[in-house]
């Protein structure tokens, strides 16, 4: 299981993990602490939804929220740097995209995710475009972010 193999990797590590989730509404911060011992490395997480909670929870900037989107790169990064910093933890994860089956534009279309991982060190950030219904849109969300998560890691 990914997320067992990300929990070991944190904990070899003595590293800390914090998670701020849009579209998976919480579906990723399940998938670490459906891991036996993840309260080691789980700080915990932010589901920040709408514009104004990442605003004010996570610190997104709200020139950013209104100039590219709630679903873009940088929000993802912003939102997983602020968590990072809120809850004091080693890495960061954020996620925020278009489930669907409503929401879409012509420039972001249903399935539209984009994850980030960030430490104090260096960060990246992902966009990727799901097909399925709004329930496959979010397990292919936590999946990639696992996987994101999982070469963050690797990397050192």
């Amino acid at each position: 299981m990914l997320a067992s193999d990300v929990g070991k990797a944190l904990g070899q590590r003595s590293l800390t993990l914090a998670v701020a989730e849009s579209c998976t509404g919480g579906r990723l911060g399940d998938a670490i602490t459906d891991v036996p011992g993840s309260s080691a490395y789980f700080l915990g997480g932010v589901i920040s939804y709408s514009d104004e909670a990442k605003f004010s929870l996570l610190g997104v900037d709200r020139s950013t929220l209104e100039s590219m989107g709630a679903v873009s790169e940088a929000v993802a990064s912003m939102m997983a740097d602020g968590v990072r910093e809120r809850l004091g933890a080693s890495i960061g994860v954020g996620v925020t995209g278009i489930a669907g089956p409503a929401g879409a534009t012509s420039a972001k279309p249903v399935g539209l995710v984009c994850i980030a991982v960030s430490s104090s060190e260096r960060s990246v950030s992902a966009r990727s475009i799901f097909a399925g219904s709004r329930s496959e849109v979010k397990a292919q969300a936590v999946l990639k972010a696992l996987e994101m998560l999982a070469e963050f890691l690797s990397k050192g």
